[in-house]
């Protein structure tokens, strides 16, 4: 009910007590911050940074060569490539010799193993011993009626 009676720039806050537990919500109200929003002017920015002990090494700007540059001037400095040999053409293996058709190929035990029934009768052998080995391993024994 409180939520729904807040106002602009008003908040529900809780906070954590020594212990680490919450303490009962209250109702609070927020102030807007006593600051600028725009850009420091530089000269307040000079005066805050030059008391800094890390101001000697942090406020010369220097301009050091980028990775970009370094390979630009290898690529520059590499000599052309002399007329480089033309790659050898291998020849293609021979195909082999045709084979009989797949059709004619299979086995009877290929067959059989492919089909849709096979697989079928597999994956529930597979799932009723999976069950059993989780039963027996956790001692989950199936309830009798």
């Amino acid at each position: 009910e409180l939520l729904t009676q807040l106002g602009t720039g008003e908040a529900v806050v809780t906070v954590l007590s020594e212990r680490g537990a919450p303490t009962p919500v209250a109702w609070t109200r927020l102030r807007a911050p006593q600051s600028l929003m725009a850009p420091s002017a530089p000269d307040v920015v000079a005066a805050v940074l030059a008391p800094s002990p890390l101001a000697p090494r942090y406020t010369q700007a220097i301009d050091r060569e980028s990775a970009y540059e370094k390979l630009n001037a290898r690529l520059a400095a590499a000599p052309a490539p002399s007329a480089a040999p033309a790659p050898s053409v291998q020849q293609a293996p021979a195909a082999p010799a045709p084979r009989r058709s797949a059709a004619q190929d299979e086995s009877v035990v290929e067959k059989v193993v492919t089909s849709t029934v096979f697989r079928s009768m597999a994956r529930s052998a597979a799932t009723v011993i999976g069950r059993e080995i989780t039963r027996s391993l956790f001692g989950t024994a199936r309830r009798r009626r």
